[in-house]
Order: structure tokens, then sequence, then C-alpha cells
């Protein structure tokens, strides 16, 4: 096979890496794809993508198809508690508490302000193949799996490194200007010495990928993730629908988790998990087929560099998340936006090579953030499930009759059924965590501003749209001249950065477009007023957040977050715009 001269390698085919293949393709930038594994996931791993997400993959072209195949938003407008699932007395399946999700189903007003994308729900053996799909169309020939990377160096110029095709036997050599690693951690980060820190080994989980018609027990067609207390196993189980025809409970597949103690040696065992998967649905093994038995640890680490010389990490390879909150897969996409268009304005000429370096000092605090969060999350749940009673240490009619006191009429039961539901309550930081989703900023030399941040009272559930540098741009509904509605991220085109000026901010148009005539950087503009100029603010959604006169502007990356403002008209315009790009393309 012949050697290969890319300016980008991305090591890695999962929801990183295919992602980064997508977005640099639609940059018009060539990238090689290999990957060690024959196909994509196996697994029904991470299902749920936030609002954010579900734009970077809008840039893809693919949103429309993700949400074709993704839950209807109706069937994940809540999550809920339950004590069992099925059984032989009427207390099985038992409902406890119910916490809408999502914004309900990204129908609530804080969702719709966000936003013109809502939240999908999409596993992970279903969601890959989409990705994979449009990454090939995009890169013909570029998107290799079973092709392992064995050797790497780099130099100052870039990186060279041996790749094996799995499937013949033959190896070749790849030389790159920049090594995208998306692989999870498993090879090239360790090859450069990266190391990954943080907390480990907290919990043993075993999931179970499986058919079975549980109809008549999964009720609530509203719930998406089913939180179960298992009195017969004294220990908790997650109940997710994976589809793929059907959603709720007319799901023809599910997964299945059950969560076992960091010394219960019970999880290491395939005929005790099974019994237990068996016992914990209450079903019999003619009642439902397992295709996939999977163990894992509950971890939270972060990586301590995201850049070692001409290599860049992201996804799990930088990363790793509890599953609660949703926050691993979202945060790899949301790491590739980032960092893709800084590669293609480094290779395209049009920035510096330590606009680089602002890819770590941008997502890894946002990512160690995302995993502190989903830490918190995982140790909410194990509070919560404590106030069962019990445990796998008591025997199944001790462990009912603690599980009984939260619907008890007992006036001695009150406090404990008060402390659970405030238990519960606080889980609306996993599931209303907007502020966690949509509302991170972030500080680098990418973001030159200077201004202090405004105070959230809650950043966690509360997103506040500013259009402050290193915000994300906020959303709105606009209406072009000739009354069609149009949704304002997606005036921001992949690749392209796009002036936004008031009204009267003429002069600022003008200087973004002798700059990008003269430079031939991708650089837009546009004006936007509640009565006049390119756009008519409908609902003056970006007037009330834009923070400048109608003589400004702000200037917004091609990943939407804002990268420069100016509070009014300028003498000096297009000096002053070109001191703006020097600083932010590190030029």
């Amino acid at each position: 096979m012949n050697d290969i001269d890319v300016p980008v390698l991305i090591v890695g085919g999962g929801g990183a890496g295919l992602t980064a293949s997508m977005l640099l393709s639609r940059m018009g930038i060539e990238s090689l794809l290999v990957t060690a594994w024959p196909g994509t996931s196996v697994l029904p791993k991470a299902h749920v993508l936030n609002q954010r997400a579900m734009e970077v993959l809008r840039d893809a072209d693919v949103a429309d198809t993700i949400y074709a195949a993704s839950t209807p938003a109706e069937q994940m407008s809540h999550t809920a508690w339950y004590v069992g699932l099925a059984g032989d007395h009427e207390d099985y399946g038992r409902r406890v508490a119910r916490m809408e999700a999502w914004g309900a189903g990204g129908n609530s007003p804080e969702w719709l302000a966000a936003s013109p994308e809502r939240q999908a729900n999409l596993p992970q053996i279903r969601l890959e193949p989409v990705l994979r799909a449009r990454a090939e169309e995009l890169s013909p020939g570029r998107i290799r799996f079973h092709h392992e990377l064995t050797g790497l160096a780099q130099d100052d110029e870039g990186v060279t490194v041996t790749v094996a095709d799995r499937d013949t036997g033959e190896t070749y050599r790849v030389r790159a200007r920049y090594l995208l690693g998306c692989d999870g951690g498993r090879t090239v980060g360790p090859a450069l010495g990266i190391v990954q820190e943080g907390l480990r080994d907290l919990a043993r989980v075993v999931s179970f990928h499986i058919s079975a018609d549980l109809s008549g027990s999964a009720r609530d067609p509203e719930v998406l993730i089913r939180w179960l207390w298992l009195p017969d196993l004294g220990i908790p189980g997650v109940l997710v629908p994976m589809g793929p025809d059907h959603w709720g409970p007319e799901s023809e597949e599910w997964v299945f988790h059950l969560n076992y103690g960091p010394d219960d040696g019970r999880a290491l065992d395939d005929e005790s998990v099974l019994a237990d998967l068996r016992t914990g649905l209450g079903l019999s093994e003619k009642d439902l087929t397992v295709h996939m038995i999977s163990r894992w640890t509950l971890e939270g680490v972060v990586a301590d560099r995201y850049r070692a010389g001409r290599v860049l990490i992201a996804g799990d390879a930088a990363h790793r998340h509890p599953p609660t909150g949703g926050l691993g897969l979202t945060s790899a996409m949301h790491d590739v936006q980032n960092l893709t268009w800084k590669l293609a304005a480094v290779l395209n000429g049009h920035a510096g090579d330590a606009l680089l370096d602002t890819y770590e000092a941008e997502r890894r605090p946002a990512d160690a953030t995302n995993v502190q969060r989903s830490l918190e999350n995982a140790m909410n749940h194990i509070a919560v499930n404590a106030l069962f009673g019990g445990g796998p240490k008591a025997d199944e009619e001790e462990n009912w009759r603690q599980a009984r006191r939260l619907w008890s009429d007992d006036p001695a039961d009150a406090d404990l059924r008060r402390t659970f539901l405030a238990a519960v309550a606080a889980q609306s930081m996993e599931f209303n965590e907007l502020g966690v989703e949509f509302g991170y900023t972030y500080d680098s030399a990418a973001v030159p501003d200077g201004t202090p941040a405004p105070e959230n009272p809650d950043p966690v559930r509360i997103y506040q749209p500013a259009a402050r540098p290193g915000h994300p741009l906020p959303h709105a509904w606009l209406e072009d001249l000739d009354g069609r509605r149009v949704a304002l991220a997606r005036l921001v085109r992949p690749g392209r950065m796009l002036l936004i000026a008031g009204e009267d901010g003429q002069a600022w148009c003008e200087a973004a477009e002798k700059i990008s005539a003269e430079c031939g950087l991708p650089l837009d503009a546009i004006r936007i007023g509640h009565l006049d100029g390119d756009y008519r603010d409908l609902r003056s959604t970006w007037t009330a957040v834009r923070g400048h006169t109608p003589q400004g502007a702000v200037l917004v990356r091609p990943d939407r977050f804002i990268g420069w403002r100016a509070h009014g008209a300028a003498t000096a315009p297009v000096a002053d715009l070109t001191t703006a790009l020097d600083a932010l393309l590190a030029r």
C-alpha cells in the first residue's frame, strides 16, 4: 500500500474522530482517519445528544438523519424512579418519583430559547453508522476501519506514523502536519506520555444489550431513563429503551445497567449477572435475548495536557466521564468543533500555530467541569439509592420492608419520604443542566476581551445568553429581506467567521469585506436590527443581548462563540478589526 501525505491524520473512528473528519471535510481540509476497530461501536453506550452537539451535527449535515431515527421528543420528556419492575405482587414497578428532563423533551421555554436545535436520543450503535456513512461520503476512501497505528514519531514540521491494515497484513506510512488522537487514550496519548488524572474504580457496572417485550411492565411512555431500586437483589439498576422502530414501552431493544459495589465479585461472573438480569426484570430466560454483556467501572478523569507538539487529543482520549448527565460523547463533539476550525485556519495560512494552544486553554476547563458534574450526578444517585434502605447484604424481605416506607401512611415514615424526594429533586442538576450543556464559556487568547463575566446565580441550571467574547452565540430568530425566517446560528457557515453589526454598523461590514477580499480570510458580514438591516430581529432577542449600540458589532468564530465585540462606531474600523483578528487568530 502506498505511503500517504495528508494535512490531518485522525486516529480513532468513534464519535469524536468521525465528527472531526466530517467537520474538516466541510471546511475543505483533507484528512485521513484510521482506527484499529473493524467497525463502529457494538455497544449501546452514549445516547443523549444535547443541543450544542446537535448544532455540531447540523454543521456536518447529519442532524435531520439523526432526528428521524431518534427517540420522539414526547418520549424523552421525563425520567422516573421505581421500586422493582415486574414480579408477583402489586408493589413491583411502583413509581416513587418523576422529574421533567431535557427541557420536557426540548419544549420548555428555556430550551426553545437556547438553540434552534432540540436534544436527541440515539444510542451509539445506531449513531456511529450514520456518522461513518456521512464521513465516507465527504471523504471517499479516507475512512479506514481495521487500520491500526503501530508507530508514531514527530518533528517540528509534522508527524510520521506507521499503520497496519489488519485485513491484508500490509503496512504503510502516513505523513501529516497534525495528528488528532481520538482513540480513547489507548495508543496516542500513552505514546506521548500524556496521563489521565482523576477518580477511578468508584463502582462496577454490568451493562446488558437485550431484546425483550417490556411493554407490560415499563409503563409511562414519556419516561426515557428508568432508575430502578431492585429489592430482590439489593442493588440499583437503570433501564433505557433503545428502539429502533418503536420507543418508550414498545421499544424492541433495551440497555439494562446493574450497579455493583467495587468489591462485589458477582459482577465478574456471567452466570451470576445473567441470573440478576432475569431477577431484576422479572423475566425468564426464554423471554429475553441477550445480545451483549459489557463491564466497566465508574471513573472521572481528565488528561494532564491536550497537546504534545503536532499531536492533539480529543474525546475519551482527553477525558472520561460517568454516563450520568450524558456529557461524555457530547463533550467530545464540542472538543472537535473547537479544534477543527482552528486547524483549518492554521493550515490555510489565516492563523498562527499558537492558535492551537487555545484549544487546551478553552476545552480542558470545560471538560473538567463536565467530568466533575458527571461525578456529582453519579454520587447523588448513590445517595438516592441509599435512602431505599437495605442493600445487597440484607434479604429480600428486609429490602422490601425498607422500600415500602417511601409510600407508607405511617407518620413515622413521613420524614424519610420528604428526605427521599429532596434527594431526587437535587437530581435536577443532571436533568435540568442547561447552563452546563449550553452555557459554558471560554477564556483564552482567542476571545480577547477583558470585561468581567456576568454573575450567574445557578451556572448548572441557568443559561444566561450574552454576546460577550467567550460566550456562545445567543439564539435568535431573524427574517431576511425576502421575508424568510432563519435562525441566527445557521448564518455561521462551516469554517467561516461572521461579523454581526448593528443596524447602523455599515462601516464594520465594509471593513470586514475589505479585510476578507485583501487577505482571503473566510469572513462574512451582516447587519441586524429590529426594523433595518440585512436581517430583522423578529423578537428583539438579539438586540437585547448583543451588548453594543446600533453602531457596534460582534465577531463570531466558526464554532459559534463570540470572539470580539465593539461597543460602538470606530474612526478606523479596518485597523480596529484587523487588530482584533490578529489577536483572535494568533497572527
